[in-house]
């Protein structure tokens, strides 16, 4: 097995387990902020180690350029999207966990 293979398989093995993890924080946080913020940050680190392996399993011809796009395609709309999923939460009126429990705590006195 060559050097880059391994790497390429090192690299691909890293971004699933970010992906999963991502996917299991979607499960186990308990706001939806916490939760976005999971999604957002181990989705665009799985997509740089999982595309990052599967360049270095091209030639670095026409595919290699298509991978590319595809990375910085993902690396401008992903942040930008969860941005956008926060930012219109709390402008509708979401309260984060902390908050909640602060208002409570309030109600309660």
């Amino acid at each position: 097995m060559a050097v880059l293979d391994i790497i390429s398989s090192i690299l691909l093995i890293a971004g699933v387990f970010f992906g999963l993890s991502g996917a299991i924080g979607l499960f186990k946080f308990p706001d939806f902020f916490t939760r976005v913020h999971a999604a957002s940050v181990t989705d665009s680190i799985a997509a740089i180690l999982i595309i990052g392996g599967l360049l270095l399993q091209t030639s670095f011809d026409l595919n290699t350029a298509k991978l590319l796009f595809i990375l910085l395609f993902l690396m401008i709309t992903s942040p930008t999207a969860s941005h956008a999923l926060a930012k219109s939460a709390r402008h509708g009126g979401l309260l984060t966990l902390e908050e909640t429990k602060d208002g409570q705590q309030e109600q309660g006195q």
